[in-house]
């Protein structure tokens, strides 16, 4: 019999987090997960899930409050899976994402003599994401509704602001969900592969404001589209761009490969510290520019160049970070597997007169082989992988081309930890920096300096 019964409440105190944000409760040592409670609170919870291992509660109320614990501003956040710390004060937010890095490298990954700095956090941790990715739904009313996800659910909650976007995607979203309305386009129902409009995707550069729209459709034209486009120019004179992205797949993948634009320029332009970048609907495009500029910093200042370097920067995208470190580098070579962000990249080279660059197509490990059998070894290696983290065949690859110095950008500091493990034959861990790149949410971005033994 288990320790706990499903629908039971109990009460208990918080010991842990978990790195979904999730407080740790034990009863005789077994684990109930929480969401939205603070480390040493006393509360009540209903068994929402049991398994064998571990059981996951709802909070019922909090008997004893953490100092740390503040008031949501949100009027959503307790139904909306977006954000999972507002809850948590700021600076608590911040020593938690240190306290899990350090949990992961010294305590799991056993490490010590590592230097991991204190959190590089935002002055004003809201209205940061320059990227929204809506979908589109309809209420029982057989009104449409637009808004995020509820936590672990294609459940839309309906909303009228968010408060870590722009202001000016929340004002777009509101009126688009009265146009879609007005001209009657039939909002996307996953469970039926029926409909068209899946989501709305609005991209805006931070620097100089021009905003892309794009509509993602299960389809291939959408109707009433000339007044639509000419409701949506006439009412934001800074859209420059709008396009529609075609996906009829039975997935859950937001954007198709297909993109075709119906206004305005294909690309939106933004600037990294005065680095000048293209954006398509496609782009990688990192969503926090403020702390990206304080990222890439962090990474240029580990890589310690001094103007005689051969920098190879891997998955490198559409060249944000090699085209940062270019003016201090004497040759940066990219690679990513992606043709169009390869483009992309070239293009912003282009762009900013970068003529010390050479950017390719393929898998790193490849080129990289290609690259040193024409003589060209690396002094300095940039790795910024996707989550997944590094391929093995890549990893054996850098350990052949023995760079001086690796700087290894992280989404996902578990499959950091496993890739600096199977460097580190070679490699000395030196520091890592986490950055805050989402606050109010659970992740954590880190930059660790590498090197050679």
């Amino acid at each position: 019999m288990s320790v706990v019964e499903k629908n039971n409440v109990y009460e208990g105190r918080v010991v842990d987090f978990t790195h979904e944000g999730h407080g740790v409760i034990k009863m005789e040592r077994y684990p109930i997960f929480v969401p939205q409670v603070l480390v040493n609170e006393w509360v009540s919870f209903k068994i929402i899930k049991v398994k064998k291992n571990f059981a996951i509660g709802r909070l019922v109320e909090v008997k004893e409050r953490s100092a740390s614990r503040v008031e949501p501003p949100c009027q959503y956040f307790y139904k909306c899976g977006g954000c999972q710390l507002q809850h948590i004060s700021y600076e608590t937010q911040l020593d938690m994402k240190r306290e899990q890095v350090i949990n992961l490298f010294e305590r799991k990954g056993k490490f010590s003599n590592i230097k991991i700095k204190d959190t590089v956090g935002m002055q004003n941790p809201w209205t940061y994401r320059n990227k929204s990715q809506i979908p589109v739904g309809i209420d029982k009313e057989g009104k449409v509704k637009m808004g995020f996800y509820r936590q672990r659910s294609h459940d839309i909650i309906d909303i009228d602001e968010c408060l870590i976007q722009y202001d000016e995607q929340d004002a777009i979203m509101g009126f688009l969900k009265q146009t879609i309305q007005k001209y009657h386009i039939k909002p996307y129902q996953e469970e039926k592969h029926k409909g068209l409009l899946r989501h709305v995707v609005i991209r805006k550069g931070h620097f100089t404001n021009e905003v892309m729209v794009i509509f993602v459709i299960n389809g291939t034209k959408l109707p009433h589209q000339e007044a639509l486009i000419q409701d949506l120019i006439t009412q934001f004179p800074n859209i420059t761009s709008i396009k529609i992205n075609i996906n009829t797949d039975k997935s859950n993948v937001i954007m198709g490969k297909t993109s075709h634009t119906l206004y305005g320029k294909e690309v939106i332009i933004d600037y990294l510290n005065d680095v000048t970048f293209e954006i398509s609907d496609l782009s990688f495009y990192q969503i926090n520019v403020t702390q990206t500029q304080k990222l890439y910093t962090i990474a240029k200042n580990y890589a310690q160049l001094t103007g005689e370097e051969i920098v190879l920067d891997t998955y490198c995208g559409i060249g944000t970070i090699g085209l940062m470190m270019a003016p201090y580098a004497k040759h940066v070579y990219g690679v990513e597997v992606v043709k169009e962000a390869i483009e992309d990249a070239k293009r912003n080279a282009l762009n900013n007169q970068m003529a010390n660059t050479t950017f390719e197509v393929g898998a790193a490990e490849d080129v990289m082989l290609r690259w040193k059998e024409e003589g060209i070894k690396p002094d300095v290696v940039t790795v910024d992988p996707p989550r997944k983290g590094c391929d093995e065949t890549f990893i054996q690859t850098l350990l052949e081309l023995e760079p001086e110095r690796i700087v290894y950008i992280s989404c996902n500091p578990s499959t950091q930890l496993r890739d600096v493990q199977l460097l580190s034959d070679k490699y000395v861990i030196k520091e890592i920096t986490p950055v805050d790149m989402f606050p109010q949410t659970t992740h954590v971005e880190t930059v660790a300096l590498l090197t050679k033994k």
